[in-house]
């Protein structure tokens, strides 16, 4: 048995506010960290392999997944169907190894509320300001007037859902946001319900203890 049991690590925002890139940091800073492998009904794109982009399922598989409860979140985005699957999450976390999910409120949602929920740390990262939002997602120069205003719009409702969140990171400065949020998944692997191995120590501990006054 792995010494401690692995967290589902929850990063959620507003786009623009910094959630991917503090993600790839966090999975540079620990390569043992997995990104979680989303199960999706859509066709494989050139170049992607089931497993390592997504997992590729029919509608009907997909479907009998979520029936039987072995989807720990999923939406329907435009005509197709985006998931989590638990099998490989749970066999993550029986040994040892954090998963990290980059995800909105709504799959953070039923992820904390799934059979995996107590294993959870779910944080949310806001931007510093609503003008700074908006000059972060204009930088990127990837998406057109329509799309940037779009994802202006959702924004205000992605930043209401924060006090559903453990940690909440006000994203002003990167490097020392990279800082904090390393910090907490540090403190949070040694959460009581991340130790499996702690009540058979303490059963010693208490055998040592009626050895002494024997």
């Amino acid at each position: 048995m792995a010494d401690r049991r692995g967290l589902l690590i929850i990063l959620s925002s507003p786009s623009g506010a910094g959630k991917s890139t503090l993600a790839r940091r966090l999975m540079e800073w620990d390569p043992g960290l997995r990104f979680s492998v989303s199960a999706t009904t859509r066709n494989p794109r050139p170049g992607e392999v089931d497993g390592r982009e997504y997992y590729f399922r029919s509608h009907a598989q997909f479907e009998e997944l979520v029936e039987s409860g072995d989807m720990l979140e999923h939406a329907k985005v435009f005509d197709h169907y985006y998931g989590s699957p638990r099998e490989p999450v749970e066999a993550a976390i029986s040994a040892g190894q954090d998963v990290l999910f980059d995800i909105d409120w709504q799959g953070g949602q039923q992820i904390r509320t799934s059979v995996l929920g107590k294993h959870t740390l779910s944080i949310f990262i806001l931007p510093p300001s609503i003008p700074e939002l908006e000059r972060r997602l204009r930088a990127r120069a990837q998406d057109p007037e329509d799309v940037i205003e779009n994802r202006m719009k959702k924004s205000r409702d992605e930043i209401s859902h924060w006090p559903e969140y453990d940690y909440v990171l006000v994203n002003d400065d990167l490097d020392a946001t990279e800082d904090r949020l390393k910090t907490i998944v540090s403190a949070e692997r040694l959460r009581i319900s991340q130790q499996p191995d702690l009540a058979a120590v303490v059963r010693r501990l208490n055998g040592e203890f009626e050895e002494r006054h024997a």
